[in-house]
C-alpha cells in the first residue's frame, strides 16, 4: 500500500485498492447480498471518501462491486426489522447512500457498474461525476415497488440529468433498464462490450464470468481515472466545482462569479499553474505536486 498522510480508514463491507498512483479503488465486497448497503456500510463509505478527499495524494476514487452486482440498494433485511420493531431506521450520513448519492465533495469519483444497480445503487451513479458501466449492467429505481421512496438525493438531481419525463418514467414505474437504454438518455457515460465474458452455457445458455465483466468495466475506468489524474490537481478540482455549480442550479454568471471569487485566486497563486505553462513553453510532460487548494 501506497504512503499516506493519514491511514485509510478500516472497512469490514468494502475493499480498498490503489490500481495506479493516485487512483482509489472502492470494491463493495458483500456478493451473496448483491452488494446491498447496510447501516455501518454507509458510514464507511463516508469515512472513506472524506479521507480521499483530504489525502493530498489522491486524485481521483472509483466504486465498483465484487460478483454480479454492483449495488442492488439498501439493505432490506436490516431495514425489515427496524420497521417491524417500530424502531427508528439508523441516519444516513449526510453525504447521502454509500457517503455518494448527496456528496459535495472535492475529488472526482468514477462508477463502474459492473453489473445490477437497483435502487441506492442508481441513487449513487446519478450524483457520480462519471458512469461506465457493463454492457450487462441493469439499472433502475425499484422503491415504488416496494413501498419506499428514493430519498437518498436521486429524485431531483435525475431530472436535471435526463429531462422531466424520463425521470418521472424511471420513478414512478420503477422499470429497469439496459445500459444501452441508460447511455442514450446520458444517465452513463460509457457502455463496455463484456460479450466475450459470458461462458457458454450449452442449450441453456452462456452465463457471465463475473470477475472477467468487473476486470473489463473496473480495467476501463482506471484508464479514464489515470487520465484525469494526469491533468493538474489543481485545475480538476476547480473545473469539477464549476460544473457542479451549474447542475446545482446556479445560474451561469452567479456560478462563473463565485467561481472566481472563491477558487481562481487560490488557483493562480499556486504552483500547479506556473508548472503547467512552463510545461507546455518547453515542450514537456507536466510534473505536478499534490494538490494544496
Amino acid at each position: 500500500m501506497p504512503t499516506f498522510a493519514r491511514p485509510p480508514p478500516s472497512t469490514q463491507y468494502a475493499q480498498l485498492s490503489f490500481p495506479s498512483t493516485h487512483v482509489l479503488l472502492v470494491t463493495l465486497n458483500r456478493p451473496r447480498d448483491l452488494n446491498c448497503i447496510n447501516s455501518q456500510g454507509h458510514a464507511e463509505l463516508h469515512d472513506v471518501w472524506e479521507w480521499m478527499d483530504d489525502e493530498p495524494s489522491l486524485r481521483v476514487g472509483i466504486l465498483t462491486g465484487k460478483g454480479r452486482a454492483f449495488c442492488a440498494g439498501a439493505d432490506l433485511k436490516e431495514w425489515n426489522n427496524s420497521a417491524q420493531a417500530s424502531t427508528s431506521k439508523s441516519p444516513m450520513p449526510v453525504s447521502g447512500f454509500g457517503g455518494l448519492s448527496r456528496r459535495k465533495g472535492r475529488k472526482p469519483i468514477i462508477c463502474a457498474v459492473n453489473g445490477l444497480c437497483f435502487g441506492g445503487g442508481s441513487e449513487m451513479i446519478i450524483n457520480a461525476d462519471l458512469v461506465i458501466a457493463s454492457s450487462l449492467a441493469k439499472m433502475g429505481l425499484p422503491e415504488v415497488k416496494r413501498g419506499v421512496v428514493a430519498l437518498a438525493g436521486a429524485l431531483p438531481r435525475l431530472i436535471r440529468t435526463i429531462g422531466r419525463q424520463r425521470a418521472m418514467e424511471m420513478a414512478l414505474t420503477g422499470r429497469a433498464y439496459t445500459a444501452e437504454q441508460a447511455e442514450r438518455w446520458g444517465l452513463i457515460n460509457e457502455v463496455v462490450s463484456v460479450g466475450d465474458c459470458v461462458v457458454d452455457g450449452g442449450a441453456g445458455g452462456g452465463k457471465p464470468d463475473d470477475e472477467a465483466v468487473s476486470r473489463k468495466v473496473v480495467g476501463r475506468a482506471v484508464q479514464v481515472a489515470i487520465e484525469i489524474a494526469e491533468n493538474s490537481p489543481d485545475a480538476v478540482l476547480v473545473t469539477r466545482e464549476g460544473v457542479k455549480l451549474g447542475w446545482e442550479g446556479i445560474g451561469a454568471e452567479e456560478a462563473t462569479g463565485l467561481l472566481n471569487e472563491t477558487w481562481v485566486r487560490r488557483l493562480y497563486e499556486g504552483e500547479n499553474i506556473k508548472e503547467g505553462l512552463k510545461a507546455f513553453v518547453e515542450k514537456r510532460k507536466p510534473n505536478w505536486r499534490d494538490s494544496k487548494l
